[in-house]
């Protein structure tokens, strides 16, 4: 009976703890994070084919399987959590090493190149003979087409949603 008692008063406190407010920091700014989207079929068909080719025609399902491989490590959410590795929202177009809040080692800090299509790939075949002294203890993804699935589905979750410019003009003009 005492340890039931314990166990739930224990409970009540770590849940009231969860929705306690931190005290207040003027100096800070606040923070906006970016609305998670949902694409449609027709938005993701439409964006794929915009990519390289064979990343234009990969399979985005097997990709989002792929990246269950990274998840344990990586975020891809606009929240943009690192976790042991950085988050990965936002890393098409990024200079390697370079993402605050997270510390890369040397070895990244110093590869020197912009993630895109191509970068991925090389590194995620082998990343640590592409980056030597990488801390991504992962051993890669040697088989091409799972590397091409995974990266197109990356480009698709982890670029920031843009509108198209007819949904930007309708959206303005809503009440």
């Amino acid at each position: 009976m005492t340890r039931t008692l314990f166990l739930l008063i224990s409970a009540g406190l770590i849940l009231s703890a969860c929705s306690q407010k931190a005290a207040d920091n003027d100096d800070a700014p606040d923070m906006i994070m970016a609305a998670p989207h949902s694409y449609s079929a027709e938005e993701k068909a439409t964006i794929q084919a915009t990519f390289p080719a064979p990343y234009n025609t990969a399979d985005l399902a097997a990709g989002e399987i792929q990246f269950n491989k990274c998840r344990a490590c990586h975020s891809v959410g606009p929240d943009k959590m690192n976790l042991v590795g950085p988050h990965l929202y936002g890393v098409f177009g990024r200079k390697s090493g370079t993402e605050p809040g997270y510390t890369f080692s040397e070895a990244m800090t110093a590869h020197n190149v912009t993630w895109d299509f191509d970068t991925l790939d090389a590194y995620l075949a082998a990343p640590q003979a592409v980056v030597k002294g990488t801390k991504m203890s992962y051993q890669g993804i040697p088989k091409e087409t799972d590397r091409h699935n995974l990266i197109a589905w990356l480009k698709m979750e982890t670029t920031p949603y843009a509108p198209s410019a007819g949904a930007a003009d309708s959206a303005s003009s809503a009440p």
